[in-house]
């Protein structure tokens, strides 16, 4: 019986890959990849070239009965997504779950997350938070928000830079004004950017500056005891 692997991927910069996830790469029998563009630069990039098949969130459900035979049959197969660590907003629960049905070892790797460094760098509390990732777009949005007016612990959202003006005017209605937030941009790339201070602070930021680049917003839970962020 094969085993499956979690494979996180650079969030950015290339040399976050660690030491482990190349050798899994390497060794693997085939390589689960979100989009093979984008992962094929990667595995090029380290002369990596291994057989590769797409793997996302329109065809998971389609393929992934060939994919635990595949397991079953013996093969060694590595799931990675674009950037960060596959099931966290990324394909990737779904073949572990059903891997795991089977008997199937299944193996995460410890690597990339977006929202643990924006998380940390935020000032605000770490201890306790709730992670929500992507918000739906249009139904439901409104009401998981409400669902989270009375959260105490720090909030962490992933965001696009199409929609993260709107974002952030909607957690003014939500949490108010005055609620403090760090919002994380371009992790590990050139460009990486924290912003810091209350929502109103923030969306005036976004809205006189472009907004570029996937966001990660971390949004201070009520009655937190943080009442101002400064940006350094």
């Amino acid at each position: 019986m094969g085993t499956l692997y979690l494979v996180p991927t650079p969030v950015g910069n290339l040399e976050d890959i660690t030491t482990r996830a190349l050798k899994v790469l390497r060794e693997a029998d085939l390589i689960l990849a979100e989009d093979t563009r984008t992962s094929g630069n990667l595995l090029k990039h380290f002369d990596i070239k291994n057989a590769m098949l797409s793997y996302h969130k329109f065809n998971e459900h389609k393929t992934v009965e060939s994919i635990v035979e595949r397991l079953l049959s013996g093969q060694t197969i590595a799931v990675v997504s674009d950037a960060g660590t596959p099931g966290i907003s990324d394909p990737g629960f779904l073949v572990a779950r059903e891997a795991i049905k089977a008997g199937i070892e299944v193996i995460t790797l410890p690597g990339a997350t977006a929202f643990v460094p924006a998380l940390v760098s935020s000032g605000l509390p770490c201890d306790r938070f709730c992670f929500e990732g992507f918000l739906p777009q249009k139904k439901g949005r409104q009401t998981r928000l409400q669902a989270l007016s009375e959260e105490t612990r720090t909030m962490i959202f992933y965001e696009s830079p199409h929609r993260i003006v709107k974002a952030l005017s909607q957690f003014i209605e939500v949490f108010g004004a005055e609620r403090q937030v760090s919002v994380c941009r371009e992790i590990s790339k050139i460009h990486e950017e924290s912003v810091r201070g209350s929502l109103q602070e923030v969306l005036q930021h976004f809205t006189e500056n472009e907004p570029r680049g996937e966001f990660v917003i971390v949004v201070a839970g009520k009655d937190s005891s943080i009442k101002e962020l400064k940006n350094s």
